[in-house]
């Protein structure tokens, strides 16, 4: 599931293929951008916020988010793609390289200086440059009485965080993520462990929050239903938090690691 770590990781690729070099194919397969043309200049700059990629040339910034499917592939020219065509929304080439963005939930070009329109309402960036502790505290304390998974999810409060990283979180502070903020603790502890587990994995392709890097004890909970708690033995819990509209609603728990207390 694509979270900030993710991103984080495509930002990278995109940018050593395509920084510095001009564009001699721009190919935006959204009817809205189908006849925007940006064959010939130069590629300044590929960087993350939160979730959101921004790659920028003169003028414009090409803005993407990969939502719960989306990905970025970076091919050497002629190579075969590992997608079928029909799944691809942008196609940006250089005498290099290749990058092609398949099922990406978002794709727009914006006029540089409406990058904040995309961007603005972030909170700090979990793995960027204006990371600010003090500020996603104050963010994560504003609102008192709502669930703490919902909060954590919130991209204003801070960036980058996802539904893994909400469930593993709430299980390594052993609290209930539907307990209200107010219940759930010191928020400069939740953003400090936030910020200290999504760095360790920002170079990993497989997220870890155990220290167990085999494949199915790398996470305590998320995924793991029915399956015994690695800490405890008891049935990790499935559920939901949110409305049905929300894909990130599901929600997964150690009911004696992480009992629910209601005041």
């Amino acid at each position: 599931m694509p979270e900030g770590d993710t991103v984080f990781r495509t930002v990278a690729r995109l940018r050593d293929a395509l920084t510095g070099d001009l564009l001699t194919v721009s190919d935006f397969r959204v009817p809205r951008y189908a006849t925007v043309d940006l064959t010939g200049l130069p590629v300044e700059s590929v960087v993350a916020r939160g979730k959101h990629i921004l790659i920028r040339v003169p003028d414009f910034s090409i803005h993407s988010h990969l939502k719960m499917e989306g990905e970025w592939h970076v091919y050497e020219p002629g190579s075969r793609w590992r997608k079928p065509g029909f799944r691809a929304r942008v196609v940006l080439s250089t005498a290099r390289a290749q990058a092609v963005g398949f099922d990406l939930g978002i794709v727009e070009v914006l006029p540089r200086e409406r990058e904040s329109d995309a961007v603005g309402h972030l909170g700090p960036d979990l793995l960027g440059p204006d990371w600010d502790p003090a500020r996603a505290e104050a963010n994560l304390a504003q609102d008192p009485d709502r669930p703490i998974g919902t909060a954590l999810l919130d991209q204003r409060v801070m960036a980058g965080l996802g539904n893994v990283y909400r469930c593993e979180l709430c299980f390594l502070r052993g609290v209930d993520p539907r307990t209200p903020v107010r219940e759930a603790g010191d928020p400069a502890r939740w953003v400090e462990l936030a910020h200290r587990v999504i760095n360790a994995n920002r170079e990993r392709a497989t997220r870890v929050t155990t220290g167990d890097l085999r494949r199915g004890r790398n996470l305590w909970v998320y995924g793991r239903r029915g399956r015994p708690c690695l800490r405890c033995g008891t049935p990790i819990e499935f559920g939901r938090l949110g409305t049905e509209s929300d894909p990130d609603r599901v929600i997964y728990r150690c009911p004696a690691c992480q009992p629910l207390h209601r005041s």
